[in-house]
């Protein structure tokens, strides 16, 4: 029998014990020489299935059995995991779509699908207080990019407690952690994502009252803010000014790179990384894991965006760069911070918090503006030059609205020239056979894209680009009864593909920006 009220204690009883509780090992630190086996030897086509497994005894205990047995002739290693681990069943995958709804009735049903809750620690998997929404397919986890533009959908259906579940859910993890972890696993616990955080916290003021919202979550804005500029006192002692996520310019001022604090394999791409670094002997192979840690933590992974050579993923370097589009968000961070203390009435911290949002400026205006190609570019500052590749990172600026009427001008021609295809938008102009870029679409670049025009005027290009990229959704959903996780917008209709796994269906984000677009022309 159902308890009424025992959620509501259930969740309580997280919230208040769970920052108590030691988090377990990553299951690459825990069981060692069997997670490396088990990954090389591909018992699991996908190493992430294999991280996401539940133990079913403590996983010293396998570990210890494993090395006793491994030797034995007769020994059968996916035997082995298979009766010492299971899966997670709180996956609802018998879903089929019901093709006689329409598309907003079927992102509004799928709401309920991608629906999660764990309130204890599972393996990797770690206990939050309240239910949240998944990206869907291999990713059950509270993944931190994707919410945002989950809760764009989950705002226009109406489902505000949710919303509100995932922040809080947030600001457990920043209380625990220190910061917000890629998702929920203790493998992802060296590494964030972009922090849209502090927009999350406008969303929900939108809907829960500006300041009553902004100062409740100002605490936990002040520790990401913390966590992305940690080290910024030892930058003179450093080779090339730079302490894992800050980096200090030629002209003083301090802007962000995307970093890991390892540089070790990645547990659920492990093979994948070995294969990478044995493949290039030139490079430290530590360094060489940083970078690719570092490119998971932009949410591009991966990108010719992050490579000296374009198509080879050996030439990755990604914490060599100062990406546009992180520095934006913690601009936005840094004015939504300033904000809060102008309602607080605390002048000096305001002010404190507003000079760093505009030094930033003036370090994005001056290293990222690329004059000639009209458009913002990411920056090396260990070679103290701009990137050469367009990305749509780009167009961050305007949405962050720090671009001059004149660069949105010319972002805005560079776009509709060669970024806009039939289908959408492309991530990048090159095609590599990376996922984040071309031919692929992806639809939080849309949702950012479109805003961002939008801020500027220029109606008619972001109108296009909401037509062609709603339209392309449209066409996959009609022709297969899904949305997917990005989409090839040269050929619409066609699926996105690259990349290290498989096309992902479900898929949050496309369900979110895609409610939140469509519900614009129901209002």
């Amino acid at each position: 029998m159902k308890i009424p009220g025992e959620n509501k204690l259930k969740s309580t009883f997280v919230a208040t014990t769970g920052g108590l509780r030691p988090t377990a090992k990553s299951p690459d630190e825990a069981l060692g020489e069997l997670f490396a086996d088990v990954q090389n030897k591909r018992v699991y086509g996908d190493g992430k299935t294999f991280v996401d497994l539940i133990p079913r005894r403590r996983m010293k205990q396998i570990q210890q059995e494993y090395l006793v047995v491994k030797n034995d002739p007769l020994f059968d290693l996916r035997d082995f995991v298979t009766r010492h681990f299971y899966e997670f069943s709180d996956f609802k995958s018998s879903y089929k779509t019901d093709t006689s709804m329409s598309p907003r009735q079927h992102i509004n049903e799928l709401w309920k699908v991608l629906e999660r809750r764990n309130r204890r620690d599972r393996g990797s998997l770690i206990a939050v207080p309240h239910a949240y929404i998944v990206p869907g397919g291999r990713f059950s986890e509270q993944f931190y990019w994707d919410s945002y533009f989950i809760m764009l959908g989950l705002a226009v259906d109406g489902k505000r407690d949710m919303i509100e579940g995932m922040m809080k859910n947030y600001a457990y993890m920043i209380r625990k952690f220190g910061f917000i972890p890629t998702a929920n696993r203790t493998y992802f616990l060296s590494r964030s994502q972009p922090p849209f955080f502090s927009q999350m916290v406008k969303l929900l003021a939108r809907h829960k009252g500006r300041t009553r919202t902004l100062v409740e979550y100002l605490p936990y804005m002040l520790l990401e803010h913390r966590f992305w500029m940690k080290g910024r006192r030892s930058l003179a002692d450093t080779e090339h000014n730079a302490y894992a996520r800050v980096a200090q310019m030629p002209n003083g001022i301090l802007l962000n790179r995307y970093y890991d604090n390892k540089t070790t394999p990645r547990p659920e791409s492990l093979r994948e990384d070995m294969e990478t670094a044995n493949g290039a002997p030139s490079r430290q192979p530590d360094r060489l894991y940083l970078h690719l840690r570092a490119a998971a933590e932009s949410g591009w992974d991966f990108s010719s965006r992050w490579f000296e050579e374009p198509s080879d993923i050996r030439t990755i370097h990604t914490a060599d760069i100062i990406p546009v589009d992180l520095n934006c968000l913690m601009y936005m961070m840094e004015e939504t911070i300033a904000e809060t203390y102008r309602l607080l009435h605390q002048p000096l911290l305001a002010s404190k918090f507003q000079g760093m949002a505009d030094r930033r400026v003036r370090g994005i205006q001056e290293y990222c503006w690329n004059d000639e190609k009209g458009f913002f570019t990411d920056y090396n500052f260990h070679k103290r030059e701009q990137m050469p590749h367009l990305t749509l990172a780009g167009v961050f600026p305007l949405y962050a609205k720090i671009a001059t009427t004149k660069q949105a001008a010319a972002v805005a021609k560079r776009l509709e020239d060669d970024f806009l295809k039939e289908g959408g938008l492309v991530a990048t102009l090159l095609t590599t056979g990376q996922q984040w870029d071309a031919p692929n679409g992806w639809a939080p670049l849309h949702w950012i894209t479109i805003e961002g025009l939008r801020n500027y005027g220029h109606h008619r290009l972001a109108n296009e680009v909401k037509k062609r990229w709603v339209a392309a959704n449209l066409k996959v959903f009609k022709d297969q009864a899904k949305m997917i996780e990005k989409y090839d917008v040269v050929a619409p209709g066609k699926l996105g593909g690259g990349g290290e796994y498989p096309l992902q269906d479900g898929f949050g984000w496309t369900n979110g920006v895609l409610a939140a677009l469509m519900a614009e022309d129901e209002a």
